[in-house]
């Protein structure tokens, strides 16, 4: 398999040995951080599908909102020097380099100079915690891309870690703002469970993407593995919490052409709805998301607050993972257990789905649009 460590080449689904990687790699979306970055940013997320500027105008006025700086760049320099104190604390050398799909510094840009610096044998950490295209599969393309456009594909090698989407990390931090957000809502006279809704919010993607999503061998229902992986996870939360308010889970931030079905329902509908079932409280949750990136203050802290005050509903969103111990501890968890090669059956997970495979197994997530295109970190195609 092409880019693997020789542990990984042979494409096990977990690989259960020690690998003595030198180097870690944050991957990241990335965003502009100036009004001038706005269109040029938006134009490479769009590449490939000839939307004139005038419409990408029509999703800049978010970034303009915020004086044209996305958080998400900052977020990831804040997260690059958690995860580096974290190993060094547990006398882990593994120095953390950082590379973006959509803005600088760039994939090729972080594996330019990882080779200059005289790493070999790179692990990389994807920011997205679930299964789909666009947030499994086009970073392996990411990372593909990065070593032809290099010509480092013969010097470096490259795997990357699973999915956490159940790993006890990334879940406890919503956890504890679920439950902070409740007393927030008690607080505000809203003490009734069945007088709240909680909303589990992520990203909608395309309903052909999605029944994509996860292995093409098995069946995880409507919504392919990147819903099951959702509402596994907010069922765990709301056991561990032992509420009985009601939630569903919800959709935001969706784009492209109408006749083009996406994932729904949408959060603003499903808030739309609330007041005739008898809620007087939305609790938000933004499940899909590892920090308060521009998705989660537009869609979610203007657009969906918006929506639920009008409809006069008292509504909280709570954290996401961001930088807390719990997740940047599981993140680096994460990383020791490919560095100790620690059996699948002895990695803590939190639903029947996980542990996440080390190697994406052949078929996964394909672009419905695009088909396959190489990719590392997974087999063929």
């Amino acid at each position: 398999m092409c880019g693997a460590t020789p542990a990984a080449a042979s494409g096990p689904a977990h690989v259960e040995e020690p690998v003595a990687y030198d180097a870690l790699l944050l991957l990241g979306f990335g965003g502009p951080e100036g009004q001038d970055d706005v269109i040029p940013f938006l134009r490479n997320v769009t590449a490939g599908r000839g939307i004139p500027d005038e419409r990408l105008e029509e999703v800049a006025h978010h970034y303009r909102h915020f004086g044209g700086v996305s958080p998400i760049n900052q977020q990831n320099r804040d997260l690059v020097a958690a995860l580096d104190a974290e190993l060094r604390a547990r006398g882990i050398d593994l120095p953390v380099y950082w590379g973006n799909r959509n803005w600088m510094p760039y994939v090729a840009d972080a594996v330019q100079q990882l080779h200059a610096d005289g790493h070999r044998r790179v692990l990389a950490l994807a920011t997205s915690a679930y299964s789909s295209y666009s947030s499994c599969r086009q970073y392996r393309e990411d990372l593909a891309d990065a070593l032809e456009a290099t010509s480092l594909g013969a010097q470096l090698q490259i795997d990357k870690v699973a999915q956490f989407f159940d790993h006890p990390g990334f879940v406890a931090p919503f956890v504890a703002g679920i439950r902070a957000g409740l007393a927030e809502l008690r607080e505000r006279g809203i003490g009734n469970p069945n007088e709240i809704e909680v909303l589990f919010s992520t990203h909608s993607i395309p309903v052909a993407d999605a029944e994509r999503s996860g292995p093409r061998d098995r069946d995880f229902g409507p919504g392919g593995a990147y819903a099951a992986q959702h509402a596994a996870v907010a069922t765990q939360i709301m056991r561990e919490l032992g509420s009985t308010s009601p939630w569903q889970l919800v959709y935001q931030s969706r784009s492209g052409p109408p006749s083009v079905p996406w994932l729904e329902p949408d959060v603003n509908d499903a808030i739309a709805q609330l007041p005739a079932q008898g809620r007087r409280g939305v609790l938000i949750v933004p499940l899909g998301f590892v920090s308060d990136h521009m998705e989660v203050m537009w869609d979610l802290d203007t657009e969906a607050i918006e929506t639920a005050t009008e409809l006069g509903l008292v509504a909280v969103r709570t954290a996401t993972p961001g930088t807390a111990p719990a997740y940047v501890a599981g993140l680096v968890d994460l990383v020791a257990e490919r560095l100790k090669g620690t059996p699948a059956s002895q990695r803590p997970r939190l639903t029947s789905l996980g542990p996440w495979f080390d190697v994406c197994r052949p078929g996964c997530c394909e672009n419905a649009r695009l088909g396959f295109r190489p990719a590392l970190a997974g087999l063929t195609p």
